[in-house]
């Protein structure tokens, strides 16, 4: 399964950079500042869909919770967009009908209730999308509540690490993950490449501490997450869209991502942490909510017994989790 999900997180790379490339076009076309990034989801997610349709070919094995469905994408007034993301899927498929990709976007409907499904983001980091700066194509296994397996397309994140990830790269990267054999670095988001085993840095106090935010302040509070930081000594903020930045913990670019919640009410969507969280456990790294509880991926398409997240190296993860008890931040743990 994890060549099938290389294969397809690989030709989900390709067509959505081409998408976030040609943002300027589509935005002209439809009208509308967005249509680029709403291309580029549906788009993936039905060449995703068909991938994983065609290579596995058992249907109960391609089960799929994506965060897309077609149904604004076949009303009148979406024409202009649906002729976008069908032309898009086909530079990648050719002659593929319209039908065949709406079906395959609504492949993804899965309420994930059974006991093995997979889960998908097809772009990840809206915003920065269409800024052209960072997003992710990730996509999971998850089987009994917990993810197997994740591969994580970075189409803009620099293979070097002393690049800022403020200018993309246009190679990009693909991290993979299988449970219990470790996590893998693929340049270029070439699959058929030699990959590079990634392991998570060592943690040090008797160095500035660097930790991963998002860049949209309404993903978590910033204020809660600076609290913590000055908590341990301070330390510098690293802004990143999308699941990247469990993928720049996981290769030792820096000691943690914090997610702090907003509020008691908000939970979490699966497709938002899935492939993200075993590239970081399989790294070396801790992933967990606030309160230093695993993900539950066995609700469904949310992570409702949890709160937040934290991802961090060993030795530093702890002391998060101490620090956000003593402050008394962030929701309380429920029963």
């Amino acid at each position: 399964m994890l060549h099938i999900a290389l294969e397809a997180v690989a030709a989900a790379c390709a067509v959505t950079r081409s998408a976030q490339q040609a943002r300027e076009a589509f935005g002209s076309l439809t009208k509308d500042d967005r249509s680029p990034v709403t291309v580029a989801d549906y788009a993936a997610q039905a060449i995703v869909a068909m991938t994983l349709k065609e290579r596995l070919q058992n249907p109960a094995e391609c089960a799929l919770v994506g965060e897309e469905d077609s149904g604004d994408l076949t009303k009148d007034d979406a024409k202009l967009t649906r002729e976008g993301v069908v032309r898009l899927v086909r530079t990648f498929r050719q002659g593929v009908e319209e039908e065949e990709v709406l079906e395959a976007i609504d492949s993804g409907a899965d309420q994930g209730t059974g006991e093995a499904y997979w889960t998908l983001d097809p772009v990840d980091g809206t915003k920065g999308f269409l800024r052209g700066q960072q997003f992710a194509v990730a996509l999971a296994r998850v089987e009994q509540g917990k993810v197997r397996l994740g591969v994580m397309g970075c189409p803009g994140l620099p293979v070097d690490q002393a690049t800022t990830t403020d200018v993309p790269d246009p190679g990009g990267v693909i991290y993979a993950a299988v449970e219990g054999q470790g996590a893998w670095e693929y340049a270029d988001c070439d699959p058929n490449v030699d990959p590079m085993r990634i392991s998570c840095d060592i943690w040090s106090a008797d160095r500035p501490l660097r930790y991963c935010g998002s860049v949209e302040k309404a993903h978590g509070s910033v204020s809660d997450a600076g609290r913590l930081i000055e908590s341990l000594g301070g330390g510098t903020r690293v802004a990143v869209d999308s699941q990247c930045k469990y993928a720049i913990v996981a290769r030792g670019q820096a000691d943690a991502y914090l997610r702090m919640p907003k509020n008691a009410e908000y939970v979490e969507k699966i497709w938002d942490h899935g492939a993200g969280s075993i590239i970081a456990t399989e790294s070396g790294a801790k992933v967990s909510d606030i309160h230093g509880r695993p993900l539950d991926f066995g609700h469904g398409r949310v992570l409702k017994a949890n709160s937040g997240v934290i991802v961090a190296v060993p030795g530093l993860h702890e002391k998060l989790i101490d620090g956000i008890r003593e402050l008394g931040l962030g929701p309380a743990p429920s029963a």
